[in-house]
């Protein structure tokens, strides 16, 4: 059956909204876009719930419109501005000694809940980059093997709850649900990278309006990632401060003149601030050496979060810029000179079908994440930020049924004195089919051979009789 995605891209300069349609055949065909200037947002940040309210509706109506659609849950981006990370381990004893689903999902639910997650973050990814069975480390799928034991080594991207308390607020204003939340750089990553390049290990900088992101993808997911609150709209305001000129004129300036290689002493007429009658000479020398200046300072402070990462010998595939301010002539070249050693490519976002052509552009790259992330492009296996597991398995409800986390006494008996000596926590393992939160279903205790029934379901089957 085929489904309809609503993705909404949050950004500091621009709202973008895309309708696209999944077919049973997981072919995705885009319905319908829509694109605002942004308001009430600055450097990822809502600042007025309102204003952004109004400019995420307006961008929705538009698309909806060009779709014929009015689907009313949405996948929306969250900024990298006060996104964290952290890493944490899970280790699981593998009853049936065949790796599940349930076991996967066990054992990153054991490292979700052996984090240290501050109080105030909430967990928005749970990514997996090392599987271990068997103490056998770097296995890529471990799906279907058999083993007695299972470690998992993930990443953990948290963002502060005041943060997306606000952003959830501006999308239910504007009459949208939200049925999944998607780091910005992630999204980005989805959108550009190649197949090898996730082999390899890649880093990818999203250059944005008014923010600039990197995250690094290794292993099998995101390992870190990193924000930096400059972008393409810095250069518009240095240009306007140093040439004495309106922002507008400004902007127009870097769109049509803005060089990072070639320099030229050609003089442009300029309009001055304050004064309508006179106009000013610049010369474009002065013009290339702002810009310059400031796309070669944000490079270089991007540089060093990633010799910060710790992950920069792992990554093969060099660099992938994309975003707004990668149209700038000869910045490939210029990150080429920064990051010495490493190959740099600008990339477009992925050519989905029916994308319109307004949208093949590194600036839209974020949303066209959304799109394909949604469409179930994310990392292999994922917790998502209702702690609920995402995987690429074409697995029928037959299987799944036939998966238990209580496979044996013991495990009940595990899972009993966890719940008694341990306080609770703010993340707790979520299993759906196999009990709740609150308890254990009696149903789901296991038989202990053909003759003799578990005595904890003989209670509960007691308990049923008599109340």
């Amino acid at each position: 059956m085929s489904e309809t995605i609503l993705a909404i891209d949050i950004g500091s300069t621009k709202i973008c909204v895309i309708i696209a349609e999944v077919s049973d055949y997981d072919e995705v065909t885009i319905q319908g876009h829509g694109i605002t200037k942004s308001q009430g947002v600055k450097k990822g940040i809502i600042t007025n719930i309102e204003l952004a309210s109004k400019a995420i509706k307006k961008a929705i109506n538009d698309a909806k419109r060009i779709a014929g659609s009015n689907i009313n849950s949405a996948t929306i981006s969250i900024s990298n501005a006060y996104a964290k990370s952290l890493n944490s381990t899970g280790i699981v004893n593998i009853p049936n000694k065949e790796i599940s689903i349930k076991e996967i999902n066990r054992v990153m639910q054991t490292a979700l809940y052996n984090a240290n997650v501050p109080n105030e973050y909430e967990v928005v990814h749970v990514l997996p980059y090392n599987f271990r069975v068997d103490g056998q480390d770097f296995i890529e799928d471990p799906f279907g093997m058999n083993a007695g034991r299972m470690e998992v080594d993930v990443n953990i991207i948290m963002t502060q709850k005041s943060n997306l308390s606000n952003l959830k607020k501006a999308i239910r204003s504007a009459g949208v649900d939200i049925n999944g939340i998607v780091l910005s750089g992630y999204a980005s990553a989805i959108a550009t990278m190649h197949e090898d390049e996730k082999g390899l290990g890649v880093a990818i900088i999203d250059l944005g309006g008014q923010t600039s992101n990197l995250v690094v993808h290794t292993g099998n997911s995101i390992r870190y990632n990193d924000f930096l609150g400059v972008g393409s709209n810095h250069i518009t305001n240095d240009l306007s401060m140093a040439l004495h000129t309106p922002l507008q004129i400004a902007e127009n300036v870097k769109i049509r003149h803005g060089n990072l290689i070639e320099n030229s002493t050609k003089i442009i007429e300029l309009p001055i601030i304050g004064d309508e009658e006179n106009r000013n000479g610049v010369s474009l020398d002065i013009v290339h050496s702002v810009i310059f200046s400031r796309v070669e300072e944000a490079l270089m402070i991007l540089a060093k979060s990633l010799d910060k990462s710790g992950l920069k010998e792992q990554i093969g595939a060099g660099i992938i810029l994309t975003g707004g301010m990668t149209q700038l002539k000869g910045i490939r070249e210029l990150a080429q000179a920064i990051f010495s050693g490493m190959p740099v490519r600008v990339a477009l976002p992925k050519d989905i079908h029916g994308l319109f052509e307004e949208l093949r552009n590194p600036a839209f790259s974020t949303v066209v994440g959304l799109v394909l992330y949604k469409s179930g492009k994310h990392t292999q296996y994922e917790i998502d930020f209702e702690q609920e597991l995402l995987h690429s398995k074409n697995l029928n409800d037959e299987n799944l049924s036939d998966i238990k986390i209580a496979n044996t006494i013991n495990d009940v008996e595990e899972i009993i004195l966890s719940k008694v000596n341990k306080e609770p926590k703010s993340h707790k393992y979520k299993q759906h089919d196999s009990y709740e939160d609150s308890g254990i279903s009696f149903d789901d205790l296991p038989e202990l051979g053909h003759d003799k029934q578990n005595p904890l379901k003989k209670i509960g089957n007691w308990a049923r009789q008599l109340f």
